[in-house]
């Protein structure tokens, strides 16, 4: 994962994020986990939710601020 570290802890292209917020525009409620698929400004970036089969379901702008990245190997603290 990119990203996220203590220099730049802003989610990047290709972290696995989930929402910090309500998105009722797309159908998206906090929680929901996605891929950042490309940058589109400072504090927006594009993020594509799949369903367990990787079928994309929504794609949405995200404001960076409003997602927390995943991590799946631990990492230190």
């Amino acid at each position: 994962m990119s990203g996220a570290n203590k220099e730049d802890p802003a989610p990047a292209t290709l972290d696995v994020v989930a929402l910090l917020a309500n998105l009722p525009e797309h159908r998206l409620a906090r929680g929901n986990v996605g891929t950042i698929v490309e940058e589109l400004d400072d504090s927006t970036v594009l993020v594509e939710f799949s369903d367990d089969d990787g079928r994309p379901y929504a794609v949405a702008p995200c404001r960076r601020s409003e997602l927390l990245t995943l991590h799946y190997v631990p990492e230190a603290a």
